[in-house]
């Protein structure tokens, strides 16, 4: 579904810059959804992934309609059988849920993600529909009735700089989520300053180190927050599962509703079409995407190069230098540290403390699970 029924100030899409929404379909056709599985299900026999997961993204997929998501998920089910197992996420901005979409979600074990950003007060200063109506009070009726049907639910949340991130820890795991994805906001080395001007050096470490203490010591650990886990199981010297730090391969690929393959979505913060790759399911496999030169292959298979400019840094090997839409400027590309570069740090730096792990520890820790990792194999 390439069209929302909101109009987030922060959301890549549709408010940072890149158009190319406007030139696709508003809904995927069965046609394209067919030939992507079909695509899926040669990566899977060429590769032996065994196991697949399909997420329903936006837009709004939601407005996709019951019907047509229930029809999707039997037929890529159907022609996945006996190929790889596969699993369903949809991540949605809640305000059209319901009874009867709870229902469809258990059917087909959907699990699902709610965008909210804190209490009305926060939430509907940016998550607003297209007449700048705050979204909240259906958002939370929506969680309500996915919290009553028992539907695998999480948060997505992203930091509001300036606000009690502890007083929205708290709030947003008051309404019950196991698992609560906080997410950095979306900028690049061109468009960060005014940021800065405003909120200082280091924002995001500023607003996420009291939550991890929060998390830490008052009794809140038996929420996941996939960040914290990622930068812990990085300092005790394993790898991230996430690709916010730690230059882990993605391992995925965006579909569009005409059938375009694209690299990672968030991309288009960095220009128009950053996303766009040139294929499309109707023409080309997945492993196209990663003959498409050296950035595309890294992204996909190998992990990608830390950048120059964190050479010294003592998390050179955890952090690895951001998430990848953060690190582009025009002048030098990707080859910059993240605009959120010394949040990272500070934030690592406090993790560290906390875990009583020092660098050494950690480039020990790492080479000892990298040897038994060999021998294992």
């Amino acid at each position: 579904m390439s069209r929302c029924n909101l109009n987030c100030s922060y959301c890549y899409v549709y408010n940072k810059g890149d158009s190319t929404w406007r030139t696709r379909p508003v809904l995927m056709s069965d046609l394209v959804v067919d030939t992507a599985t079909e695509r899926i299900s040669d990566w899977c026999r060429r590769s032996g992934q065994s196991r697949v997961r399909v997420t329903f993204h936006g837009g709004e997929p939601l407005m996709a309609g019951r019907e047509r998501l229930d029809r999707w998920c039997r037929r890529i089910r159907a022609k996945l059988a006996g190929i790889a197992d596969v699993g369903f996420n949809v991540q949605t901005n809640g305000t059209l849920l319901d009874d009867r979409w709870a229902r469809l979600f258990l059917e087909h074990n959907i699990a699902v993600g709610v965008s909210i950003d804190g209490p009305a007060e926060i939430h509907d200063t940016m998550r607003v529909d297209h007449r700048g109506r705050g979204s909240h009070a259906r958002v939370v009726r929506g969680i309500e009735i996915l919290r009553t049907r028992q539907v695998p639910v999480g948060a997505l949340a992203v930091l509001q700089f300036g606000a009690d991130s502890v007083a929205i820890h708290r709030y947003i795991t008051s309404l019950g989520f196991p698992n609560v994805n906080y997410l950095l906001p979306d900028f690049t080395h061109d468009t960060v300053d005014e940021v800065h001007r405003r909120f200082g050096a280091t924002p995001c470490a500023d607003y996420l180190i009291p939550v991890f203490d929060e998390w830490w010591f008052h009794d809140t650990m038996d929420v996941r927050i996939p960040l914290f886990l990622a930068v812990a199981r990085l300092v005790m010297g394993g790898r991230s599962n996430l690709d916010m730090v730690g230059n882990e391969p993605f391992g995925f690929v965006f579909i569009e509703p005409d059938g375009a393959i694209e690299d990672l979505d968030a991309l288009r913060v960095c220009r128009e079409g950053m996303a766009g790759t040139g294929l499309n399911v109707f023409s080309n496999d997945v492993w196209d995407v990663a003959a498409l030169s050296p950035l595309h292959r890294a992204a996909m298979f190998d992990g990608l190069d830390t950048p120059r400019g964190c050479a010294g840094c003592p998390e050179e090997h955890t952090c690895s230098g951001g998430y990848l839409p953060h690190r582009w400027s025009p002048s030098n590309g990707f080859d910059n540290p993240s605009v959120w570069c010394a949040d990272l740090l500070k934030l690592f730096t406090h993790v560290r403390r906390r875990l009583d792990v020092d660098v050494d520890e950690t480039a020990l820790r790492r080479r000892v699970l990298t040897e038994m990792l060999c021998t294992a194999s």
